[in-house]
């Protein structure tokens, strides 16, 4: 598991960070991305030829890299189509910031259940490497959002006993497995099976915690072969 520290959402600062990427589309009319060398920090190694195409990439200041990508439903889709997921990464400027903040914002969820978050290897099964990041636990309303910080962009996953190489477009060769995409999972097994009123349904690994194998299925994935960060 990472060592993740929360963010107050009563921040002004965060609040500004986070109502930025909304502003600069609202005034464009629609999210646009950006591929000038100005937008890319040196240590982000983004390249937006190689990401996903569901990614946007906003236009930001200095060394700041902003981008977006949605999360769709998959162990939901049949009960709760509707459902939508947009995740905001920040990367400040290396001289000043040590770490992403990733804010996740969901609607149209099952309320008041709590999902775990993972960044993996794969998008979809059998889902490869993974990494426990965040909880989200949704409103009334099936609306609900998390704020946390972790290393996103070279986030990667080992067995420092036989830890391997990975490579793509993004990064060259690097050490152990790149987690490059996002998903979220019932927490629990009990809820899941009540919610999609699915009593066969089978417990996962996909929370902490004991017993083992009690959480449920993937709700929502970003669905990309493609990297999304």
């Amino acid at each position: 598991m990472s060592f993740l520290r929360k963010i107050a959402p009563g921040s002004l600062l965060l609040w500004i960070l986070l109502l930025l990427p909304t502003i600069q589309a609202n005034a464009a009319g629609n999210v646009q991305s950006y591929t000038g060398k100005h937008l890319f920090s040196s240590n982000a190694g983004l390249q937006h030829s190689e990401l996903a195409p569901t990614v946007h990439v906003l236009n930001s200041l200095g060394k700041t890299t902003i981008l977006q990508f949605p999360l769709v439903p998959s162990g939901i889709k049949a009960a709760f189509p509707k459902a939508t997921g947009l995740v905001t990464i920040v990367r400040g400027d290396r001289d000043n910031s040590t770490s992403d903040t990733v804010t996740l914002d969901v609607q149209n969820m099952p309320p008041n259940i709590t999902f775990t978050v993972f960044l993996i290897e794969l998008a979809n099964k059998p889902f490869g490497h993974v990494e426990y990041v965040a909880d989200l636990t949704t409103r009334g309303g099936g609306s609900g959002e998390s704020i946390f910080q972790l290393i996103a962009f070279v986030a990667f996953a080992m067995d420092a006993r036989n830890p391997g190489t990975s490579k793509d477009a993004q990064e060259g060769v690097t050490s152990g497995i790149n987690l490059e995409h996002m998903g979220m999972w019932f927490s629990s097994l009990t809820d899941a099976q009540r919610v999609l009123n699915d009593d066969t349904l089978k417990g996962t690994i996909f929370d902490g915690g004991n017993p083992p194998l009690h959480a449920g299925p993937q709700a929502m994935t970003d669905g990309q072969t493609a990297p999304v960060f």
